[in-house]
């Protein structure tokens, strides 16, 4: 009778926990609640009603971990509980772990993610995947198709560029198709990448980008492919994380080799929590020129960007770099210049497959003389502004029609253009 009488009062003093701790979190106070669960999961993990409160708790406080496994207790207790499978998918989402995400229902992926997030981000700041909440390597690439027309296909001056020459300079015309050519284009591209965890720190990391695009008409001379590829190791330690990789590149115009570039590249990634994140980086490349060597030169450039993922999906991120491309040379300091750029970008997410994005670039590049020819220090302001949007026709597709303006304020007029483009590019991601 004793024993009988107290189960009642346990269960009441049970919830009691229970309704305290979501009291503080409508307060604000979050850690203070989950804290005060933390202290009880040893002795009520199981009971649906403390995981469910404890799962909500962890997440509001930002242990994301500690909730996935809340919420897994649920979901383990309960299969068709559709709420405690929704944010199991939102706490997954969290940490980053996307094939988890993908491994609920439907309905969850849905709910939890309406436009996802992570593929999103890849359209602005491609990185590796992140390791999931279970330490597993994980890798991921996508297949691009894109089709567009571009205004200006060899960033040509405008049709009056000679009348802009400076006073004092040799007469000069531009030859037959220097000038901006316009022409249709369609390209086929491939990126994989990916992360093999060695052990809870340490993972090899790697990826390779391939692209081939053709033109019509006047655009055929600027017919070109390039590859990209790099590898490196990644050390990880709580929400800090370190990449330092080699980088190689080779870029072909018409058929010919125009570049090859080589170098490291360090990365910082501080990352909040599953949706903030810290990216900083130092990059260090050769970059040769096998018919120009002239223009051979290393170039510099460190930065840093904030991107920021709201509850809804719709995302947003800003951020600033400065280098220098130094050529190795002697006496052709005006082939070098000092750069300076700013970046920003918003998507908003319309529905569970639309979205909307735009996003803006400014550069300025300051030359190191005065060109020999035109008797002025070249000085260029680059704006490129794109506005387009994403659709999610069906798991692992993405159609994105874009347009994309380009304008470069040059005190020398043969680098003086505008440029339009404007392209869909269909992608099958896996």
């Amino acid at each position: 009778m004793p024993l009988l009488c107290m189960v009642p009062w346990s269960l009441s003093h049970a919830d009691d926990l229970v309704n305290q701790a979501q009291s503080l979190v409508q307060q604000g106070d979050a850690l203070r609640a989950f804290q005060l669960l933390d202290a009880q999961e040893s002795r009520r993990a199981g009971d649906p009603i403390f995981d469910e409160a404890m799962g909500r708790t962890a997440f509001a406080a930002h242990q994301y971990s500690r909730s996935i496994m809340a919420w897994e207790r649920v979901v383990a207790a309960q299969p068709d509980n559709a709420v405690a499978q929704l944010e199991l998918a939102r706490a997954l989402h969290a940490v980053g772990d996307r094939k988890a995400v993908l491994a609920l229902s439907e309905q969850a992926r849905a709910r939890a993610i309406p436009v996802d997030a992570a593929l999103s981000i890849d359209q602005f700041l491609v990185s590796y995947d992140r390791m999931g909440h279970e330490g597993r390597s994980t890798w991921k690439g996508y297949v691009d198709v894109t089709l567009g027309r571009d205004s200006n296909v060899n960033a040509g001056p405008g049709l009056n560029a000679p009348a802009l020459s400076p006073p004092g300079t040799p007469p000069w015309t531009l030859q037959p198709g220097a000038d901006g050519q316009r022409a249709s284009y369609a390209a086929l591209s491939g990126n994989v990448r990916g992360r093999h965890v060695l052990d809870a720190r340490w993972s090899l990391i790697g990826a390779a980008t391939a692209e081939v695009r053709g033109h019509s008409n006047a655009g055929k001379p600027h017919d070109s492919d390039q590859l990209d590829v790099n590898a490196g190791v990644a050390y990880r330690i709580e929400r800090h994380e370190w990449m330092l990789s080699a980088q190689g590149a080779t870029y072909r115009l018409d058929g010919d080799t125009l570049r090859n570039i080589g170098g490291v590249l360090g990365e910082w990634i501080y990352r909040i929590d599953g949706f903030r994140q810290w990216d900083t980086f130092l990059q260090v490349q050769g970059l040769r020129y096998p018919t120009q060597t002239l223009r051979d030169a290393r170039r510099t450039v460190g930065g840093t960007s904030y991107i920021h993922v709201l509850r809804n999906g719709s995302l947003f991120y800003a951020g600033l770099y400065a280098g220098q491309e130094a050529p190795k040379a002697t006496g052709v300091d005006n082939l070098g210049h000092d750069l300076v750029g700013l970046r920003g970008g918003v998507q908003w997410a319309i529905s569970t497959q639309w979205a909307a994005f735009t996003h803006l670039n400014y550069e300025r590049r300051n030359y190191g003389a005065v060109d020999p020819f035109f008797g002025v220090t070249r000085r260029d302001r680059q704006a490129h502004w794109v506005l387009g949007a994403s659709w999610l026709p069906a798991p692992g597709w993405r159609i994105t029609p874009q347009w994309a303006l380009t304008r470069n304020d040059s005190t020398l007029p043969i680098t003086d253009y505008d440029r339009r483009v404007f392209s869909v590019t269909v992608r099958r991601e896996f």
